[in-house]
């Protein structure tokens, strides 16, 4: 499974990437939107984990343009107590799923699987068509 993990807390963001490949999973990290997506037009990646609330393009926006040119892509978003909205909001906006943050690991990958999962069955049934 390859993981792009987007957060602009970097210390938070370094972390979470050490704790991932430790368990052997392929992941990257961005610090912004804008690096995101550049990222994305370069490398395959099955789940983006991707903050609500960033400066520049927030999570939503970023969102709102990874389901334009990855209509496969899963992404789970991760949101504080304080906006739970946002992170329903996304849900409706194409996400997977949102975590509060800061995520539990084993949670998170649950919800990683989850999502890695679905994006493989959407796959195949494209494919198949």
């Amino acid at each position: 499974m390859r993981i792009l993990f987007v957060d602009d807390e970097v210390a938070y963001l370094s972390t979470i990437i050490k704790r991932l490949k430790s368990r052997g999973y392929q992941v990257h990290g961005a610090a912004s939107g804008a690096e995101a997506l550049e990222y994305l037009h370069l490398h395959d990646v099955d789940v983006v984990v991707m903050d609500v609330k960033m400066p520049g393009m927030d999570g939503l926006s970023v969102l709102r343009e990874m389901k334009r040119s990855w209509p496969l892509m899963e992404v789970i978003m991760l949101t504080g107590h304080a906006s739970v909205e946002s992170g329903i909001q996304g849900m409706e906006m194409g996400a997977f799923d949102y975590v509060m943050k800061p995520a539990r690991l084993e949670e998170l990958l649950q919800k990683l699987q989850q999502a890695y999962e679905r994006r493989s069955l959407a796959i195949a049934q494209s494919v198949a068509l």
